[in-house]
């Protein structure tokens, strides 16, 4: 399983065979094969073009918020994810700083007013739990259980 690929060819296998769909409660028939990549088949339109407003909103009802981002991936820069958070406008409770996992760094972390903590995961990339299992694993514990990073 070293190859990246090799774990999303077999999903395919594993969501589509018989004992995962009765294990997951998939009626017969009533949904057609599962395919992880969909090229234009959804019934859905992009009319949002950004998201933040929704978050502003969120977040100033005081629903807690972990936004986080691998710092190796080179499809959305952690740059650009820190760059919207920022433009929320919310105070700093907890600067910058680094993150820790058994002594080492594991990322970079800022915590807003309104329950907003934004974090980088090192070493993750576009899917940073499937790189980093421990660290996101760590780093989610962690701010379920209201604990700082």
């Amino acid at each position: 399983m070293d190859c990246h690929n090799y774990g999303t060819y077999l999903s395919y296998f594993w969501a589509n065979n018989n004992i995962t769909r009765d294990a997951l409660g998939i009626k017969k028939g009533s949904k057609d094969e599962w395919v992880r990549c969909h090229e234009g088949d959804l019934p859905y339109s992009f009319d949002i073009k950004s998201t933040i407003k929704y978050h502003r909103n969120m977040t100033l009802k005081g629903y807690p918020a972990l936004v986080y981002s691998g710092d190796h991936d080179s499809a959305v820069p952690f740059l650009g994810t820190q760059s919207w958070v920022r433009s929320l406008n919310f105070p700093i409770v907890d600067e910058w700083r680094a993150w820790h996992l058994d002594g080492q760094s594991a990322g970079f972390t800022i915590t807003y007013t309104n329950n907003l903590t934004f974090a980088t995961v090192k070493g993750g990339g576009h899917t940073a739990p499937e790189f980093q299992p421990e660290r996101c694993l760590a780093m989610f514990r962690r701010w379920v259980c209201r604990e700082p990073l």
